[in-house]
């Protein structure tokens, strides 16, 4: 399974279907091509193929989640053990669903006198095991496929908290310097989140670089810091250089 193909995954996830001519304007390929990825995909049984596009398969979002979680493993915690370093003891964070946001939490485990609150079930469920961790979490609407809490009941419980920091993840980052996603419930959210933190931060591989999705949550040059694992590209660098956005290469 390639990038592009969990990127279809994902973008399927968010409504359990899509049509090919979305998937296309949101990956920027043909449609040629994603007809022959939801093939691909639905030979691995992880979606169905249906008229103009496909649905989930029951059960398939667990599978593509973990194969996510897989990807560009050491980069991530990588990236999660630069972003725990730079959180000191006894502060507040929000952290949001994504599996480089749990690369933080497992490097936030022997972190003391913590408060997290989180709409990301497997954050939570890492973070139990720190017991001088206060861990808050969302409500919401369950998201089975990734253990995420999404929706408006979501958004306006984090309306409740103003914390040290804010980390959030995303599926894509592109030329311009926008965070990207998938979902509209999850990128409501995500910017609720990020309004409540006095530092702002961002936590991505370099694998998302150049993708596509349709949703802007943020720019980059919005952020006080990007933690990634390879350096940004000069146009980006240059971006939050301007905005004064650190970045962080781990």
């Amino acid at each position: 399974m390639n990038i592009r193909q969990m990127q279809i995954l994902e973008h399927v996830r968010g409504s359990g279907r899509a049509s090919v001519e979305e998937l296309a304007a949101a990956l920027g390929v043909t449609p040629q091509t994603i007809r022959r990825d939801l093939a691909e995909l639905a030979g691995q049984g992880a979606l169905d193929r249906v008229h103009g596009g496909a649905i989930l398969r029951s059960g398939a979002s667990n599978i593509a989640y973990e194969e996510r979680r897989r990807m560009n493993d050491e980069a991530k915690t990588a990236i999660g053990r630069a972003c725990a370093a730079q959180i000191p003891d006894n502060s507040s964070v929000i952290l949001n669903i994504g599996t480089t946001t749990e690369a933080v939490a497992r490097a936030l485990l022997r972190h003391r006198d913590l408060t997290v609150i989180t709409n990301n079930m497997n954050v939570a469920n890492i973070l139990a095991a720190n017991d001088s961790c206060e861990v808050v979490v969302a409500g919401g609407l369950l998201r089975r496929s990734d253990g995420g809490l999404v929706g408006d009941l979501t958004s306006e419980f984090m309306a409740n908290f103003k914390t040290d920091y804010a980390i959030v993840g995303c599926s894509a980052l592109d030329e311009d310097g926008d965070i990207l996603d998938f979902d509209m419930a999850e990128v409501r959210v995500s910017r609720a989140i990020l309004q409540q933190a006095r530092e702002r931060w961002l936590v991505t591989d370099a694998a998302k670089l150049g993708r596509k999705a349709p949703i802007r949550v943020v720019s980059l040059g919005e952020l006080d810091a990007v933690f990634i694992d390879q350096p940004l590209p000069a146009a980006l660098a240059r971006l939050c250089d301007e905005g004064g956005t650190r970045v962080v290469v781990a």
